[in-house]
Parts: structure tokens; sequence; C-alpha cells
């Protein structure tokens, strides 16, 4: 499938390497957590784009993947085995992005259903501290909502939205859901060091993801990937949506730092987000060796004719 770049006034980035046939992201979303499109509908979208190599990375589950993998035979896609895992670093909610793993792994499987099962934990403390607004069967609807897997924050302010209770997903967040509202349940998650365990043992590669999404302090960061590397992660997204390009650089530095392989990927979850589209991803910082260059079955560029 050949590569179609966007238009050069697009005000986007394409990924790396930037040839007539590679297009990778690894790192976006589904309905079988936090995404707005099926898996199916996912990897239509991310053909259309261009994207030739795609990690479904839906929230502590691998629900999506059979459907993804039947759509990506479809569509001319690789699908890469992924997942995004969360985890505590220093009382911090930290995600680990999981790639290349057997997703048939008994050990890992087990750890995927206890991160489960801490979800729901956490939906139901959501729907009783939200109880007073008086929406009735507030976990049931917004488990529809999720499509029948956990709801997360998203999901319970569409179906405060759809009651009438907000106007918006926007001042859903602002009285009741985003940080320090009643909705803002802090689940429990394990040590980082456990979750890249998981991930290792499964044969996978640990990526520690968006690093700058996380609010910390450039001294802080430095700290979160030192000890990523010494709990045995492997690589860094240096490259994903919302980033400037001085986050690029530093990065980069962080990656040539700790000695990581380099990750990238568009964190896509919506259509009608050009910032954060399947695809669109700032270009590496030249010197980092990709994280896809080591994958069991790894994607290289192809020779020249």
């Amino acid at each position: 499938m050949a590569y179609r770049p966007f238009p050069a006034d697009s005000g986007c980035f394409v990924t790396i390497p930037q040839d007539p046939v590679l297009c990778i992201d690894l790192h976006c979303h589904s309905t079988a957590s936090d995404g707005a499109l099926s898996p199916s509908a996912l990897l239509e979208r991310a053909a259309e784009r261009g994207v030739s190599h795609l990690a479904l990375t839906d929230h502590d589950t691998i629900g999506g993947f059979a459907e993804a993998w039947d759509a990506a035979g479809r569509h001319g896609v690789t699908l890469i085995p992924g997942v995004e895992l969360s985890c505590i670093w220093k009382s911090r909610n930290i995600h680990i992005v999981g790639l290349d793993f057997d997703p048939d792994d008994a050990g890992f499987r087990g750890a995927l259903e206890q991160q489960n099962e801490n979800r729901w934990a956490r939906a139901r403390m959501i729907a009783e501290r939200l109880g007073k607004l008086g929406v009735d069967d507030l976990l049931g609807k917004a488990t529809t909502a999720a499509g029948g897997d956990v709801p997360g924050r998203p999901h319970f302010a569409e179906v405060l939205t759809g009651e009438g209770v907000v106007r918006n997903a926007a001042q859903a967040f602002k009285r009741y859901l985003g940080n320090g509202k009643a909705g803002d349940v802090k689940a429990y998650w394990p040590e980082l060091s456990e979750v890249v365990r998981w991930i290792n043992e499964a044969g996978g590669i640990a990526v520690l993801a968006h690093p700058r999404k996380y609010q910390l302090t450039a001294t802080k960061l430095r700290e979160l990937t030192a000890d990523f590397r010494r709990a045995e992660g492997q690589a860094i997204e240096v490259s994903t949506s919302g980033q400037s390009s001085g986050d690029l650089g530093f990065l980069a530095e962080l990656c040539r730092r700790e000695g990581l392989l380099a990750s990238q990927g568009s964190d896509f979850h919506f259509p009608g987000a050009p910032w954060c589209e399947l695809g669109r991803i700032a270009k590496m910082p030249d010197g980092l060796e990709p994280v896809w260059h080591s994958f069991r079955q790894p994607i290289l560029s192809p020779a020249p004719v």
C-alpha cells in the first residue's frame, strides 16, 4: 500500500521513515477503551491515511485486538500487538505502552484481567460519587456508551451530557469529572517496575508513553526516565501529538542519554482533531534507533530498486 503524504499546507507532519512505503503509528485507541472508533473503523481510517504499520494500544486491554487483526488483513495494514498500561511511579500515574508482545501469553493475560478489575472498581466508584446527580443507572448507561467495556470519565461525561445534567463534555469535566472533582477517582495501579516486567516476560518492548504529558519538571522527567531504564524499560515515545519542537529535542536527548530505543505514535482517540490524527507525527531527530528495528519481525525500509 503506497503512502500518501498530507498536503504541504496542512500544518501537520508525517511519520518517519519518510519513504514511499512506510508510515508507522504505534499509539492509538479504539472503543475497546476510550477511543471513538471501533477497531474495524480505526483500521479503515488508518489505511485511508496511508498508515502501513499500526499498533492498537487501548488502555489496559487487548479486547479489540481480534477485530483489529481481521480488519488489518482486509485493509492491507500490518498490525503490531499493543496496549497502554497504567502504573504508579512515586505516587504519579504513568502510562507504559507495550509493543510486539505475545497476545496469547497466559501470564500477561492474567495481568490484564487484574488491570481490568482495577478499572471496573474505579468506574463503580465514579458512579457512586456522582449518584447525587440523579441519573438513573449511571454506571449502566456509561457502560453502554463504552460499548459494553469499562467506562472511563469521557463515557460518564457523554451520559451526563445526554441526560441534560451538563451542556457538553467540557462542562462535565469542569464540574464533576476533572482533577479534584467528585468523579476524579484515582484507581489502584501496580508499580512501574511490575508493569515493565509483565511486558518483558510476554516477549514485548516496554515504552515510556508521552513523557511530556505528565507535567514533570525536566529534573523529574530525567529521574523517571532513568528509573524506567533501570526497570529494564527499552524505549521512549520521542514523537507524539501535542508536542513542541522543544519537547521533541528534549525527549531525543533523554533517549540518547539513557540508551533507549525511540518510538512514535499519534495517540489518536477520535476524528476531527487534526493535531492528533493517525499517521501524523513530527519527524524524529536524527541519530535515534527506532523501536521497530527491534521487533521480532523488524520493520525495515525496503532496499532501493
